[in-house]
């Protein structure tokens, strides 16, 4: 497999088009529907992935599962045959060991031919470990060392300003990302430059890898601290698809960038791997692998 394989598959982006009208027509019970059995295929997709190349960051990937389903579905102003389009909103996921749930959003809304995902970590493929924009259409930025993702977010956004064109960027990051400095420097210039236009979603899923967060360094109150920076928070279920569209859709708030804490379960789907530290950077067996897909069915 090489990157230039990497081109949009017209049947995807039809089924992504499809379903993105189907949620906007739905009631709220329907939307949660379409949104629950999307997040769970690509959940499956991650089991898949993982096993096949045996590494990954599962746990992760699962807690924020919920979260990139919204935010391709429902939220962001994006057109994956133009993914270099120059009016299109940003999205960032900074906590970028977590790409194998990028990869599955990303291939199954058309940017790229599901198929690909076999590929993932393999020798030479495109589709490697940390995300890169160079390889991966829909990526906006190289992430994985952690604490980078925001701040290029915070660029994206003044830029959207600068060029008025009504671009809105939404970075997530993982809770114990937030222990890099970087990230709050990122604030204080968000607060600064008033950049409404900048959503901020951590995915607080309260375990890091080897320990809890607040047994490596104490976030809380993480509420109190961010509006302390100048921003306007709200805290949601991380796993709630009516909060998760609410808050990714919110209009802008009179020059007050926004944040959202999103209360996530690390694992999300899986019993024997949910809120289990170990699972941060663990392969399953072939036996858990079948119960896995089992219960994400």
């Amino acid at each position: 497999m090489t990157e230039q394989l990497l081109r949009t598959a017209p049947a995807q982006l039809a089924e992504w088009r499809e379903t993105r009208a189907a949620i906007a027509a739905a009631d709220g019970a329907g939307r949660d529907r379409i949104l629950h059995d999307w997040a769970q295929r690509t959940r499956r997709s991650v089991v898949t992935m993982i096993d096949g190349a045996q590494q990954g960051h599962i746990g992760g990937d699962f807690s924020v599962t919920d979260i990139l389903t919204v935010a391709y579905l429902v939220a962001l102003r994006v057109d994956p045959a133009e993914p270099r389009a120059a009016v299109r909103d940003r999205f960032i996921l900074s906590k970028g060991h977590c790409a194998a749930a990028l990869y599955s959003t990303l291939a199954y809304s058309g940017y790229f031919d599901p198929a690909e995902l076999g590929g993932f970590m393999k020798p030479l493929s495109p589709l490697n470990g940390h995300p890169n924009r160079n390889k991966v259409p829909g990526v906006e930025t190289n992430t994985g060392p952690l604490g980078h993702g925001l701040p290029v977010g915070v660029g994206a956004a003044i830029a959207a300003k600068l060029t008025g064109d009504g671009g809105r960027v939404i970075v997530v990051t993982g809770d114990g990302e937030l222990q890099e400095g970087s990230n709050w420097e990122a604030f204080m210039t968000a607060a600064q430059q008033k950049l409404d236009n900048l959503t901020f979603v951590v995915d607080r899923n309260r375990l890091q890898q080897g320990a809890r967060t607040e047994e490596t360094n104490h976030l809380d109150p993480l509420d109190e601290k961010l509006a302390a920076f100048g921003w306007d928070v709200e805290e949601i279920d991380g796993h709630d698809y009516g909060q998760l569209a609410a808050a990714l859709t919110r209009p802008a708030s009179g020059g007050r960038p926004h944040a959202v804490i999103a209360n996530t379960v690390k694992g999300k789907g899986v019993s024997f791997i949910e809120d289990r530290v170990e699972w941060h950077h663990k392969v399953p067996s072939a036996e858990q692998v079948r119960q896995a897909l089992e219960e994400l069915a």
